[in-house]
């Protein structure tokens, strides 16, 4: 199985906590005003790449990962075979995503990937809530999610 890919980036620190292996994945249709990476909106662009091989890149790497695009949940199917070997292997995950939580949660399809990952940043960029000083996201309507304390109840946010 295979997933369009715009870029791996090894040893990040802006995508969540600690150095990470970032993995930007091709394709969104929130299409935000003022996204930093309208380039990432086209499914069609970037490169295929393996499951496998996003794997092995993150195993060498032997850092925590970010998802992050586009939006990783377009491709939710794969995401979440990727996210269950990367989770095998002992990482932490984050996903960016232009969903909400309460979106993923209502959609069978989307609410697959909660189990794999350990962080959410959820919703849509929104210009007119743009804050810089913001911790791991760049309007104040997203949220930095703690996913297993979330399902359990009450939303949880980290930031």
């Amino acid at each position: 199985m295979k997933l369009k890919v715009l870029k791996i980036i090894d040893g990040t620190t802006v995508d969540g906590t600690g150095l990470r292996t970032s993995i930007y994945f091709a394709g969104c249709n929130h299409q935000c005003a003022g996204c930093h990476n309208p380039q990432s909106w086209n499914i069609d662009g970037g490169y295929e790449i393996s499951i496998d091989d996003i794997l092995q890149q993150v195993i060498e790497n032997d850092l925590d990962v970010t998802f992050s695009g586009g939006d990783p949940l377009l491709q939710v199917e794969p995401l979440k075979k990727l996210a269950e070997k990367i989770k095998d292997a002992g990482k932490n995950i984050w996903c960016y995503t232009g969903y909400t939580f309460e979106e993923i949660i209502a959609d069978p399809e989307l609410k697959q990937i909660l189990p794999h990952v350990d962080v959410i940043v959820d919703g849509p960029f929104i210009q007119s809530q743009r804050n810089i000083s913001l911790h791991f996201r760049g309007s104040e309507n997203q949220r930095v999610i703690d996913v297993k304390r979330s399902l359990d109840g009450q939303i949880a946010t980290l930031y």
